[in-house]
């Protein structure tokens, strides 16, 4: 059930990045994953399959840490958005999963649009 769960997720996420790519004619090259979901390392790694793309996955805490560099940057501890990314990245390093077998979720991809197509 959980699989079940979690490919349906990978699959939902594959499917909204295709529907901005095909909105806005604009290639998206990965996708970033934060918050509790980036720990899961199947659902990242079925992410990337799905989607046909890299992940990077991280922070999980990322509301929390967003809030703080917002305060640290209002108090001066941190001068700019910039530097704050810079000693995030550093202080959580994100996980890559690039994708591995993107082949396998063709059929799962297809039968997945046409039950949400229902």
């Amino acid at each position: 059930l959980t699989k079940v769960i979690l490919d349906s997720l990978a699959l939902r996420y594959a499917a909204v990045v295709a529907t901005i790519e095909r909105l806005t004619g604009q290639a998206i090259p990965g996708m970033h994953i934060v918050g509790g979901g980036s720990l899961n390392c199947y659902l990242n790694r079925a992410t990337a399959d799905a989607a046909a793309r890299p992940v990077v996955a991280g922070p999980a805490e990322a509301t929390a840490i967003g809030n703080l560099l917002v305060q640290a940057i209002a108090a001066g501890t941190v001068t700019s958005l910039e530097e704050g990314r810079s000693l995030i990245a550093r202080a959580h390093p994100p996980a890559r999963f690039e994708p591995s077998h993107p082949e396998r979720w063709d059929q799962p991809a297809r039968l997945y649009r046409d039950l949400a197509a229902r």
